[in-house]
């Protein structure tokens, strides 16, 4: 072969490869690629493998009403495997090789954390579904779960007010959404006049077990003649055991009750929920909520998972709201661009599944109803308590020194997560 025939070969060869890569490169760009960051191993998987197909329950009913500005959405799935700083690791891939316009994804509180710097960095956006402490606010994050303005202390004022609780057992999961909730609950309760004997505080580490002493001593703490309870902020796969352990020493919802932040239908399913008959817990949902919206979500749910036993959940209603919500602010501005959708999601309202609508608000939290529901022999709840309007998020709280000042607003002209009302300053997205 001539040196000229080799040199038109390679020549040909090279047109080829870059019509392929061309030809990738366009049907790369046909899809809207959407990040899915849910751990679906280790101990979080029994909460967040749900929210993953709920995903792409929603990502598959979007492309059948045609996708979204005439391109087909396309889920990008990962495994953060509860692993704290590989939620930063997987947010980076999803956001560098993959390029995801948007990610909807964690659970805790310390994932999300993890998570934030990188999707701040890249200028991603990030929908956050799970209730958590407040005390942040990101200009890429959308906390579509409930802050504890309309978590936390509802539900202490329903046992103060309603049950007449006086004494209180604040026991979570030991990391960052437990103890700033607890620390907010506990200024809360001394302004209202509990002595600080009448409050215990302990905390367990993830996946912990052996409940054994700890009930015990929840035994001992409510046996001092005043009514006592539990609020619980345990997470992930250690509830199935703490919740046994009740049972087994006879802690009865009339004894001592339990309202829980981080129970659901999901948690439930896996129990004997018998013995736990009357216990609380506080969302914005419920699947017992009875609604054409609900009915046809749950509908929608089983017809995908193709299991009628399976329940849904508030994250689960979380991410319905903030898929939607995306969807309609892409649309507003007419491209994926992420400083256009950000700007177009404040005002945005979508249906909620309790027969209501909720609202972006500045802030970047949203309006939730909070319901308070008794757990009931099927796993289900019965909603004994629920918000006459719907709450708006707060991302600082009132109680907390260093907090009650700030505000969180990211439009113009304020455009600030952390602005002090009293010095008319804006000190940074977050506070620790």
């Amino acid at each position: 072969m001539t040196l000229k025939k080799i040199v038109k070969q390679v020549g040909a060869l090279g047109v080829a490869c870059s019509m392929a890569l061309g030809a990738l490169s366009a049907q790369a760009e046909e899809t809207i690629k959407v990040g899915v960051l849910h751990s679906l191993s280790g101990t979080m998987a029994i909460s967040e493998t749900t929210l993953k197909d709920t995903m792409l329950m929603l990502i598959e009913e979007q492309n059948k009403k045609g996708g979204l500005l005439g391109k087909q959405l396309e889920p990008v799935v990962v495994d953060p495997a509860s692993n704290w700083p590989l939620f930063a690791e997987r947010t980076r891939e999803l956001l560098e090789q993959h390029g995801v316009d948007a990610i909807f994804g964690c659970w805790t509180s310390v994932s999300r954390k993890s998570v934030l710097p990188v999707v701040e960095e890249l200028n991603g956006i990030l929908f956050y579904p799970v209730q958590y402490e407040g005390e942040e606010s990101s200009r890429n994050v959308f906390y579509t779960g409930a802050a504890p303005n309309q978590q936390a202390i509802p539900a202490v004022d329903y046992l103060k007010d309603e049950v007449g609780v006086e004494r209180w057992v604040l026991a979570g999961t030991d990391y960052v959404y437990p103890r700033t909730t607890n620390r907010i609950l506990e200024a809360y309760l001394k302004a209202n006049g509990v002595a600080e004997e009448d409050i215990m505080i302990n905390y367990t580490p993830f996946g912990h077990a052996d409940w054994q002493n700890i009930v015990a001593e929840i035994k001992r703490f409510g046996s001092a003649g005043k009514k006592t309870a539990v609020v619980s902020t345990i997470n992930g796969d250690a509830n199935v055991p703490f919740y046994r352990e009740l049972g087994n020493q006879g802690v009865s919802a009339e004894d001592i009750p339990v309202v829980a932040f981080s129970v659901g239908e999901e948690e439930l399913s896996g129990i004997d929920t018998a013995p736990l008959v009357g216990h609380m817990a506080a969302w914005n949902y419920f699947m017992s909520e009875e609604t054409p919206e609900n009915e046809a979500f749950i509908k929608a749910w089983h017809d995908y998972i193709g299991d009628t036993k399976r329940v849904t959940n508030d994250p689960m209603e979380a991410h319905y709201i903030g898929f939607n919500m995306w969807v309609k602010a892409v649309e507003a501005a007419g491209t994926t661009d992420t400083d256009k959708v950000i700007d177009a999601m404040v005002g945005v309202e979508v249906p909620n599944l309790t027969g209501g609508t909720s609202k972006m608000l500045p802030n970047h939290h949203i309006t939730k109803p909070v319901l308070i529901g008794e757990i009931q022999d099927d796993g289900q709840f019965l909603t004994v308590s629920r918000t006459e309007e719907l709450a708006p998020g707060d991302a600082w709280s009132d109680y907390l020194e260093g907090s009650k000042d700030l505000i969180s607003d990211w439009t113009a002209p304020i455009s600030c997560g952390n602005y002090n009302t009293q010095t008319k300053s804006c000190v940074g997205a977050t506070a620790e």
